[in-house]
């Protein structure tokens, strides 16, 4: 069996990790570099990602995300100002909900993506732009990419997030939403704001404040072991530049809509938004590492009727967006798609009938609302 993977984020890493350690043939094709898009610089990952790690990852490679992950999060604290003080007025579990977030651990994303190609060297193919595909008659699939060069595989896979490629051909009904919504996202060294008593306010805890009309959230990484230390006892094979230089940060977050985003680079809009905030939280935005705030853009995916399963298929944000939670839903997708997968390696499945089981699971993990299968899928 082989397997293209269209996209080298986390969850396209993930299921490769996954298929490559139970000895199926994966490629991986990524339009961007090895640096990748910004996403942000933390990610929540609760037991779904975590879970998909543990089954998906080599052990050396899953004892060194558990090693560099932060303490548990399992509330999310207001916080309130009184008598030129910051103090927690209030808290709620992280128990996933009504929306809230289930309880899990920060990770340091850039690192966790590093820890993901470890190892796929050989498989990860960067700067190859997926165009088209092609359904063979033998079951197969021909893949396209802008040099015209081109792969075949028993399978297919976009995972290639929000503006897939491959959904856009294969599912062309899916169509993605903007909501309006925006967030400004940055990290700041945890040395430069520790003075202000933020950090031990809070704990391992995000923690959110309002004023007027603008929100701000604050959470605080301290890696349970030294990245560096956790490279040399785990993976060594961890190129060094993944871990030099990383430190415990504060990270932060400003929700905004479309319309509050202005033309400021994220950096200095976000300090514009922030004036009325109590100076503790002031500081978080004005130390941050400019070169690691982003704006990011919120959509949505309507669910969609299933669709009869082929040798073609998606996962992560190319089919469902959760912002906050898409790491953890495209890697759980990785892990389901991975067992069923392996279920046709060892021949104890059909791979179309896998592939529709996988599907199946999707919709009902990740679709907001119940989506009946037709026949076959």
């Amino acid at each position: 069996m082989r397997v293209i993977v269209i996209g080298a984020g986390l969850g396209g890493l993930t299921l490769a990790q996954g298929l490559r350690r139970a000895g199926i043939d994966v490629a991986v094709y990524e339009r961007d570099d090895a640096l990748g898009r910004a996403q942000g610089v933390s990610l929540h990952v609760d037991d779904r990602g975590a879970n998909a790690l543990r089954a998906c990852l080599p052990s050396a490679h899953a004892a060194m995300v558990e090693a560099t992950m932060g303490g548990p999060r399992e509330q999310t604290v207001a916080l309130a100002e009184a008598d030129g003080a910051l103090t927690v007025v209030g808290a709620q579990p992280s128990d996933g909900v009504a929306g809230r977030a289930r309880p899990g651990r920060q990770v340091h994303r850039p690192l966790l993506r590093a820890v993901l190609l470890t190892g796929l060297e050989d498989v990860v193919r960067f700067g190859a732009e997926f165009t088209r595909f092609e359904q063979r008659a033998d079951g197969t699939v021909r893949a396209w990419f802008a040099d015209g060069s081109t792969d075949t595989a028993d399978v297919l896979v976009g995972a290639d997030g929000i503006g897939s490629a491959v959904r856009r051909q294969y599912l062309p009904h899916a169509r993605v939403v903007d909501t309006g919504r925006r967030m400004l996202m940055g990290a700041t060294a945890l040395r430069a704001v520790t003075d202000t008593g933020l950090p031990e306010l809070i704990g391992h805890s995000p923690a959110g404040m309002r004023v007027g009309d603008t929100m701000m959230v604050v959470g605080v990484l301290r890696f349970t072991e030294s990245p560096m230390a956790a490279r040399q006892r785990w993976l060594p094979a961890l190129p060094l530049g993944a871990v030099a230089g990383v430190e415990d940060y504060a990270m932060w977050a400003l929700p905004i809509t479309r319309e509050r985003i202005g033309s400021a680079g994220p950096w200095h809009r976000a300090k514009e938004l922030i004036a009325d905030l109590p100076s503790a939280m002031r500081l978080v935005v004005a130390e941050t590492w400019p070169d690691l705030t982003v704006a990011l853009r919120g959509g949505t995916i309507p669910p969609i009727p299933a669709w009869p399963a082929g040798p073609v298929t998606v996962l992560g944000d190319a089919i469902h967006l959760a912002p906050g939670f898409g790491g953890n839903l495209a890697m759980q997708d990785a892990h389901h798609l991975r067992e069923a997968l392996v279920e046709t390696y060892h021949g104890r499945l059909e791979l179309i009938d896998a592939i529709g089981t996988y599907e199946n699971t999707m919709r009902r993990n990740s679709f907001p609302a119940p989506v009946p299968a037709t026949a076959g899928a």
